[in-house]
């Protein structure tokens, strides 16, 4: 029987009613022809022979721009092109020219995961092979063995990396790379948009230890930026770097026809809006075009997901195709394992992959022609990135969002129109936040003393430099600072925390071999990391046996169960500065720095596929304190009364249910960096509140950001709890706590509604 092609299936979609009744909205993107330039006159002609050898005949415009731009130009570029337009070649030709043009030439390459940085290795030897020249490329991270690190140090051309090894293996030990160090021409940071929040914040402070050591040996380095697409790549490139950049947005790579479609699973509760599972959705749907041999890719956004699916699909084309045609990828994998299914997959040996968003960043795997997401991968940015996934060179593609119950999801298959037309979030890092600029500046001084009128890339830490002298880590002599401890300070600052006393956490699964799997900052752990609590890692579930809140330890086990765990914290704020203020006729909004005092009390556990409540336990923790950034919403008199107190402390709970699901889809961050607080009576001004705080010492700029753009929160959020088909409320619009009452929707709209009027909105009336 002849098999159907991608377009006869996409037809018989549109016309099959059953599939109908469930596709909320159909997008479809036309092709786009490519837009070309002739090799550049100074390209050098091995580099030509080369690309001309693997049938590339021309640059795509934005190619051709970097190559002027960072090559003969010498100025710091971003380029922002969709996923599969050959931004590799961005920076790998101004690179190599550097290296024909000058042997001594060396740059380095940082990459967000090992996957890439290997993949990227691949990616320049194969053109380096070509070319038929001696340059020496080498990735340098964990897996790398202690006998080829001295040749990389002393002979690599190119050194491929990631910014936690930069971090604490290869700046704090500057004088084995004296080689790259005095002739470092470039530095490459891929994938930009992934360094936000405290992470960006903790590497963009990398990068200034780089540059000072770079200076240190005579090299002034040219940055090249590549990026998915988001709203200011130009300000996060200056800001993570502290240099001025060059813009290149001029796409040429083509497209294909692409189809974006919404689709919502059955209900199957109404009263509580309870939806059929996503993920039996997505096998029936993968299922479908994987019988026709259609190349697919499933995005799931945890590993016991990908197993659960993959382990479904392959039972369900066992006949047609096979079990080893599909595979999953995720972390975990051996890194042998990850290449072979990547070749499997651009050799079409594989014709489906269930993933995690391992495969989300620019590792090349050919040319799938399905891309199907479990949910809303959080982001637009993100959900662009899975998408370009399908369709990568010309053929006509399609891309499958299954939504689930969550709020998130719900808002965003309902308001297909948000998502299309928004244009992708600004990723927000404060590099100059005083914890994470305290650890770096300690690192900072152990690679290099600091003389006196010194800056750090311009941030002026002379009171930083005298507080740490009086604590005794540095020692004050002549006109510098030097390191003093016998400690290594790097080793002791993680990028993934901005708190400097982690918990740690051990896995005890398998007892002949207890390990360390990771850590988290004190004040995530008493919600995350609480006796019983259900911890994700990299996908994996696992049960907190013991918190030893003492030792800071928490000792887990691997567990397999049907739902997560959310914790409730007593939370008390008291503001302690206000920065800036706005008065509306109905509310007033500040920002300014806070005091939050926070204890855990009691955990639910919350079923995956419904979000229903489904058990409880107490918590004994004590409690703690953070110093950090909020943002706050107050309701004067006049609106109390006009409301009523109780009706208005139920529309209050709905409200910042609303924002917690709402704010961090509009401030690019996940849901446990933003916390919202409602309180019927503020401390500092015994008016109702309701709080939108950093969940990090010192905050990071998610409340600045919420500040202003509170209007728009507010809109939106209004229109996620009229979209919601629900008749009283429930867990995808105001919330799933029983004791809100029959009215919780209808009060919580009425005072949305009054938010709204009063102000007079530019929104639909």
């Amino acid at each position: 029987m002849k098999k159907k092609s991608i377009e006869e299936l996409i037809d018989w979609m549109k016309k099959e009613t059953t599939l109908n009744d469930r596709i909320e909205y159909w997008h479809t993107l036309e092709e786009k022809e490519a837009k070309t330039v002739s090799f550049p006159s100074s390209l050098d002609k091995r580099i030509v022979r080369a690309l001309e050898n693997r049938n590339i005949t021309s640059l795509y415009t934005h190619q051709h721009t970097a190559f002027e731009k960072s090559g003969a130009g010498q100025k710091h570029t971003v380029s922002v092109t969709p996923t599969a337009s050959g931004k590799t070649l961005s920076y790998n030709l101004p690179v190599l020219q550097s290296i024909l043009d000058d042997k001594e030439s060396r740059a380095l390459y940082l990459f967000p995961t090992k996957a890439l940085a290997q993949d990227q290795k691949s990616e320049i030897n194969e053109l380096i092979d070509e070319m038929e020249v001696d340059i020496k490329s080498y990735t340098y991270d964990g897996d790398t063995a202690p006998n080829i690190r001295q040749v990389i140090r002393k002979a690599g051309h190119v050194v491929i990396t990631n910014p936690d090894m930069l971090h604490s293996a290869i700046l704090p030990h500057h004088t084995k790379w004296v080689s790259l160090f005095e002739n470092l021409k470039y530095i490459i940071i891929d994938e930009l948009h992934t360094y936000r929040g405290v992470f960006g914040s903790h590497v963009a402070n990398v990068v200034r230890r780089l540059k000072r050591i770079a200076n240190f040996y005579g090299s002034s380095p040219v940055f090249i930026c590549t990026s998915a697409t988001i709203a200011n790549p130009k300000e996060l490139a200056e800001t993570l770097t502290g240099e001025s950049f060059h813009l290149i947005d001029n796409n040429g790579a083509p497209r294909g026809k692409k189809h974006f479609v919404f689709y919502n699973p059955p209900i199957v509760n109404e009263a509580m809006n309870i939806r059929k599972g996503a993920t039996s959705e997505v096998n029936k749907l993968a299922s479908l075009f994987l019988k026709e041999k259609i190349q697919t890719i499933v995005f799931a956004k945890s590993r016991v997901r990908v197993e659960v699916i993959l382990s479904h699909l392959q039972e369900l084309v066992k006949k047609e195709l096979g079990p080893k045609s599909i595979q999953g990828y995720r972390g975990g994998y051996l890194p042998k394992q990850r290449r072979a299914i990547e070749k499997g997959l651009r050799n079409g040996d594989i014709m489906g992959v269930v993933s995690t968003n391992a495969l989300e960043l620019g590792v090349d795997i050919g040319q799938l022609q399905v891309c199907i997401m479990t949910g809303y991968p959080g982001s637009v940015a993100s959900a662009w990135q899975q998408a370009g996934r399908a369709g990568r060179r010309q053929d006509e593609s399609l891309i499958l969002l299954v939504a689930s119950s969550a709020p998130v999801d719900q808002y965003m298959i309902q308001q297909p129109e948000f998502f299309l037309d928004q244009t992708p979030e600004s990723a927000r890092i404060h590099p100059d936040n005083l914890i994470i600029l305290v650890d770096h500046i300690k690192c900072a001084a152990f690679e290099l003393p600091f003389q006196e009128g010194e800056t750090f890339d311009g941030v002026e830490i002379e009171e930083v430099l005298e507080y740490l002298t009086e604590e005794q880590v540095l020692h004050h002599r002549g006109h510098k600072w030097y390191w003093m401890n016998d400690g290594f300070p790097a080793h002791g600052v993680s990028l993934r925390s901005a708190s400097q006393e982690n918990v740690v956490i051990i896995d005890q699964t398998d007892i002949a071999n207890v390990k360390v799997i990771g850590e988290m900052d004190r004040f995530s752990a008493m919600t995350l990391l609480h006796d019983k609590a259900i911890y994700l890692h990299q996908g994996v579930q696992y049960q907190v046996e013991e918190l030893d809140w003492e030792e800071k330890k928490a000792y887990v086990k691997e567990v397999q169960v049907e739902y997560f765990t959310d914790a409730n914290l007593a939370v008390e704020l008291k503001v302690l500065e206000e920065d800036k203020s706005t008065e509306y006729p109905s509310f007033e909004s500040a920002f300014g720095d806070v005091m939050v005092n926070a204890k855990a009390t009691i955990f639910k556990k919350i079923k995956m596929t419904t979000f229903e409540n489904i058990g409880s336990g107490s918590i004994h923790l004590p409690e703690e304190e953070l110093h950090t950034n909020a943002c706050w919403i107050s309701f004067p008199y006049q609106t109390v009364s006009k409301f009523g107190k109780e009706p208005l402390e139920q529309a209050l709970i709905g409200i910042a249910n609303v924002l917690r699901h709402v704010a961090p889809i509009h401030v690019m961050c996940d849901q446990s960096d933003l916390h919202v607080v409602p309180q019927m009576k503020a401390t500092h001004s015994e008016k109702p509140t309701i709080f939108l705080y950093d969940r990090y010492p010192g905050g990071v700029g998610l409340s600045s950001a919420v500040y202003y753009s509170l209007l728009e929160l507010l809109q939106n959020g209004k229109k996620l709890i009229q979209s919601c088909p629900c008749t009283t409320g429930c867990p995808s619009c105001v919330g799933s706590d029983l004791n809100l009452g029959e009215e919780a929707k209808w009060l919580t709209l009425r005072l949305m509604r009054l938010l709204e009027e009063e102000h007079q909105f530019e929104a639909e009336k």
